[in-house]
């Protein structure tokens, strides 16, 4: 992989970068997150980067940290957070805009958005980002917000010719309006099982399997307390594949993975987190070279269909009975915790967690790099 040649900043003697690490976020991800944090600031490398936290609450307050990592995986950070800054507003208080050194733009040169789901994976922090002209790792405004929205990746998937199964998207409104009529056409067009899904949200948040029409209009209750936008696909009885990429509009790969979930029916919440389950990560998949080449190329027209930068895990299906792939998800910020598959198919291909942060960085002041060339008329 070529290097891109990172800023040099000078702090107590040290070429450092600031690293501004987020996490937390009003999303229903935002245990998910506080997970994947404390994997990170373990894993960076403190000769190059010196980590600035910046937790996000439930409730939408940022909160710069600077407490243990343990506190913020048993949720104590938030507490300790506040208090800091109620006595020391002068250290603690984060500035959104300005020219203050407690401006963010002065706090951080490079920011590390650890945030899953809405409000952080969708592009809006990734817009806050861009308007306040500071560089970020992953994707972008709008491969961040198609990948996050299941219903608008599925109609550009289905642009770019993938495969995947079939889907009916939906909304509250409509919910209301033809919930039996709805219900007809799902158990006319797709059949049990079927899924039902928030259209915004991942780690399986809301997420059902279903099976009769009771289970569905549940299903659809429950969706709805995460979103407005429900998709509802048609169920595969399946293996779950993924890949990882690293790259600027065109990616290279890590492993291929498979996931045998704890849960016999699908991968839920769970099946993700809970400490002790039984899900087993199979890393490298046990699939044919001819299948791998597959589901690399299937990965890359994914990639390139949502203008992917930076990083992402791309999630397959593959019909155990035909054994034909079906695109599933992009996540443009997959977990970083001790279960996820993400830095796990790194590390197969030789690659440290240490590593992998530091080429995400890299990746991100490659497009910052090149986006203010493009502005600026410098080719």
């Amino acid at each position: 992989m070529a290097a891109t040649r990172l800023p040099e900043r000078d702090y107590g003697g040290r070429a450092m970068i600031k690293l501004g690490i987020f996490f937390g976020g009003k999303s229903g991800e935002h245990e998910v997150s506080l997970m994947s944090v404390g994997s990170v600031i373990r894993a960076i490398d403190r000769e190059k980067y010196q980590p600035v936290l910046i937790g996000i609450t439930k409730q939408g307050k940022w909160l710069l940290y600077d407490g243990t990592v343990e506190a913020i995986e048993d949720g104590s950070w938030e507490e300790i957070a506040q208090q800091a800054v109620e006595a020391h507003p002068e250290k603690y208080e984060i500035i959104m805009y300005g020219d203050s050194p407690l401006a963010l733009r002065n706090r951080i040169d490079f920011a590390l958005p650890i945030l899953h789901g809405p409000y952080g994976e969708d592009g809006t922090i990734q817009g806050l980002f861009e308007i306040m002209d500071i560089p970020y790792a992953g994707c972008g405004v709008l491969s961040s917000a198609v990948a996050m929205d299941k219903i608008v990746a599925r109609d550009t998937f289905a642009s770019a010719g993938l495969a995947q199964p079939k889907y009916i998207p939906t909304n509250r409104e409509e919910i209301q309006r033809e919930g039996s009529a709805l219900m007809e056409r799902v158990e006319k067009e797709l059949g049990y099982p079927a899924f039902v899904k928030p259209a915004n949200m991942g780690s399986s948040v809301g997420l059902s399997k279903v099976k009769n029409r009771r289970e569905l209009a549940a299903a659809l209750e429950l969706a709805l307390r995460y979103d407005r936008r429900i998709i509802i696909e048609e169920g595969i009885d399946c293996r779950e594949i993924e890949t990882a990429a690293l790259g600027n509009y065109s990616a290279e790969f890590g492993a291929i993975g498979e996931i045998i979930s704890a849960n016999e029916e699908f991968y839920d919440y769970d099946s993700k987190y809970k400490e002790g389950n039984q899900t087993k990560l199979c890393i490298p998949a046990s699939l044919t070279p001819g299948q791998e080449k597959e589901v690399l190329k299937m990965a890359q027209i994914a990639y390139q269909a949502i203008d992917g930068t930076g990083l992402a895990r791309i999630d397959f299906l593959m019909d155990k009975h035909t054994g034909k792939f079906y695109i599933n998800e992009i996540n443009t910020m997959p977990g970083f915790t001790k279960y996820s598959m993400f830095p796990l198919l790194w590390q197969e291909t030789g690659m440290t967690y240490a590593q992998l942060i530091e080429r995400i960085v890299e990746l991100g002041y490659e497009r910052y790099y090149a986006k203010n060339r493009r502005q600026t008329g410098n080719q």
